[in-house]
């Protein structure tokens, strides 16, 4: 997560997810929301029913400490394919009319960011966002992994681990879970607990208490 904020605003996005058409200033790099626009879709997402199954599968216990924690521990972004990493593959994956030079580095597009629901054409305004943070990956049980299985949870583009959204709402979020952060966009916490759910029960990780308790109350606004 980068530490520079873009000029995008929590207003905005709280503008943005009431679903009136925001109209900034362009070269912010914001548009107007257009429910046309692609949607971030990473794949693996399971089912409310299959959630539930993950999510009562799971390991309850008292979170782990950071000591020794490096995000160096986790290498990202590794090559894809060609000069493609993976945040460029995600750019590309989740954007609509993305274009790439011949380094893959996205030279437009337009980017849906559901945790907030802003609309961005500029991809420096956009981070890829782990979706079970590392640090929270190290707290649950990643302290205990090889590097190697860290890189792969890292660039995991198998599993719903890795989105594209708003620079300044992923760095909000930090390394927190979900009993203290959840997406603004309150109709995007079915999706995202699912999201959560299933790359901890797929990475064997833990959760404590009060996180399973905030992740099942968002489970239960899932209608399928």
């Amino acid at each position: 997560m980068r530490l520079t904020r873009r000029l995008a605003t929590s207003a905005l996005a709280r503008r943005a997810i009431a679903g009136a058409a925001v109209a900034v200033v362009a070269s912010a790099g914001l548009v107007a929301v257009d429910a046309s626009v692609a949607s971030a879709t990473p794949p693996g997402i399971p089912s409310k029913a299959s959630a539930q199954s993950q999510l009562n599968a799971l390991t309850v216990k008292s979170e782990g400490s950071t000591s020794g924690y490096s995000r160096d521990l986790f290498p990202h972004w590794i090559t894809i394919s060609g000069a493609c990493n993976t945040r460029e593959t995600v750019l590309k994956r989740d954007g609509t009319s993305v274009v790439t030079d011949s380094s893959c580095a996205a030279t437009s597009g337009r980017w849906y960011s559901p945790y907030d629901g802003a609309t961005w054409t500029a991809a420096s305004d956009v981070d890829i966002d782990h979706v079970v943070p590392l640090a929270e990956a190290w707290r649950s049980g990643a302290s205990g992994w090889t590097t190697s299985r860290r890189q792969s949870f890292a660039n995991d583009l198998t599993r719903p681990q890795l989105i594209a959204v708003t620079d300044n709402v992923n760095q909000a979020k930090g390394d927190q879970d979900p009993s203290t952060w959840q997406p603004p966009l309150s109709s995007y916490r079915c999706t995202y607990s699912k999201m959560w759910i299933t790359v901890k029960y797929n990475w064997g990780l833990s959760l404590q208490s009060s996180e399973k308790s905030a992740l099942q109350s968002m489970l239960n606004t899932c209608s399928s």
